[in-house]
């Protein structure tokens, strides 16, 4: 299952919520997904996180925990048949999280973590490693290499692994898409190369009472930019009304446009390819 989980032949989508919300959040989305998937070349994973564990602020709200939230996203799975992607922060939540997820996610902030990356190779459920914001593209081939490692070690096949492109750092309060990357890291990482279209457009403490904001507007031209640049794979992360949203809202596309945006994006992969 995992080998088709990241095709480098066919646009791929991994989308949901910032973090998990109650039950009728979470299925909503998903649910809107698994339409939207019949659309989608390569198919949709269902993304969310049980714990956001890099939040700016010590009173900002994490999410449910690992616990509750795996039972969400078992729920979201038996509901819409989609794939599971969640992000893991700790070595030891890589083994609870490959229980029920299909797809584990290294944060940017964590994709230098030896430990955590190995841990998740060992579960040999496929992983996506978000490149650091301060990262060079060539750099990141040490994280797939810690990836394979762990698997090696574990005597487990290697899941599927794939690399995300989610901005550099641009001063302090500002990213930056450097369109060259997706080329570069194709060629250093030998693996699908996927593009975060809204965390790319986060502005890291810009946001008010020193949340992070974002710049929403340019979610759709970037992610056209990207693909035509060579990105396999979007990571876009949505929500009915992102300004009610409990974290990352300023940086998430609405649920109601992300359809039109998709449409967008699979002509683009068409005519690149083509």
């Amino acid at each position: 299952m995992t080998a088709s989980l990241f095709p480098s032949d066919r646009l791929f989508l991994i989308a949901g919520p910032c973090q998990l919300e109650d039950d009728s959040l979470n299925l909503r989305v998903g649910e809107a997904l698994a339409r939207l998937a019949e659309h989608v070349p390569g198919g949709i994973i269902f993304k969310a996180s049980f714990d956001k564990a890099n939040r700016s602020n010590v009173d900002g709200v994490r999410g449910p925990g690992i616990e509750a939230g795996l039972a969400s996203l078992e729920r979201v799975r038996a509901a819409t048949g989609l794939p599971i992607l969640t992000d893991v922060h700790e070595a030891s939540q890589c083994v609870l999280a490959a229980d029920t997820v299909d797809v584990l996610q290294i944060p940017a902030f964590l994709c230098r973590q030896t430990d955590l990356l190995m841990a998740a190779g060992a579960t040999g459920k496929a992983v996506n490693i978000k490149k650091g914001q301060w990262m060079h593209p060539e750099g990141m081939r040490g994280a797939v290499r810690k990836v394979e490692a762990g698997a090696a070690l574990a005597s487990v096949e290697a899941g599927a692994l794939a690399v995300t492109e989610r901005g550099t750092f641009f001063g302090y309060g500002d990213l930056v898409v450097d369109m060259r990357n997706f080329m570069r890291l194709g060629e250093a990482c030998a693996v699908p190369v996927i593009f975060d279209a809204t965390h790319s457009v986060q502005r890291p403490g810009q946001g008010t009472g020193g949340t992070s904001g974002g710049a929403r507007e340019f979610i759709s031209p970037l992610t056209l930019a990207a693909i035509a640049a060579g990105a396999q794979g979007l990571f876009i992360e949505t929500h009915p009304n992102p300004d009610q949203a409990p974290s990352d809202g300023p940086n998430m596309i609405p649920l109601s446009q992300l359809g039109d945006l998709m449409a967008r994006a699979v002509d683009m992969w068409a005519r690149v390819v083509s």
